[in-house]
C-alpha cells in the first residue's frame, strides 16, 4: 500500500498547485455533468489534510462520493483517512464483520483515491480556485 500512497502523493502534486494554504478550494471540471471540489482543510509543517466532494446539483447526496486525504509531505504520501463518512480505516478487519467491510478496505479505497486521480490528470480538469 505505500507504493500506492507514494504514486497518489505524485499526482495530487500534479493537480493542486498550492496545497499548503488552509481554506483553500479547487473545483474541477470533467466533462459536462461531473464535478468535484477539493478543499484543504487544514495544513501543518508536514502534513495536509484535503476534503473531496462531488458537487453535482442533480446527483443525490447519498451517491455523491466524498472522502478525506491526509498529504503527509515528509514521507511523500497521500492517504485515505476517511471515505463516504465512515471514519477511519484499519489496517485489516476479520472478515465477515459487522460492518461488512471488506479485509483490505484501506487499501481499496487508496487505489481508488489513485483511480480517480489518474482519471482527472488524463482529463486535464478546468480548475477554478475559490478563497
Amino acid at each position: 500500500m505505500q507504493a500506492v500512497c507514494e504514486v497518489n502523493y505524485s499526482r495530487f502534486l500534479r493537480i493542486l498547485p498550492d496545497c499548503d494554504t488552509e481554506d483553500l478550494s479547487y473545483d474541477f471540471s470533467v466533462g459536462p455533468r461531473l464535478s468535484y471540489r477539493m478543499t484543504i482543510e487544514e495544513t501543518a509543517r508536514y502534513t495536509t489534510t484535503i476534503s473531496i466532494e462531488q458537487i453535482n446539483k442533480h446527483t443525490p447526496p447519498y451517491l455523491k462520493p466524498s472522502m478525506r486525504v491526509r498529504l503527509y509531505h515528509d514521507a511523500r504520501m497521500a492517504e485515505v483517512i476517511s471515505s463516504q463518512n465512515t471514519g477511519a480505516f484499519a489496517a485489516s478487519y476479520e472478515y465477515p464483520n459487522n460492518k461488512m467491510r471488506q479485509r483490505n478496505e484501506k487499501q481499496m479505497v487508496n487505489v481508488f483515491l489513485g483511480e480517480w486521480l489518474q482519471f482527472c490528470l488524463k482529463q486535464r480538469p478546468q480548475v477554478t480556485t475559490e478563497a
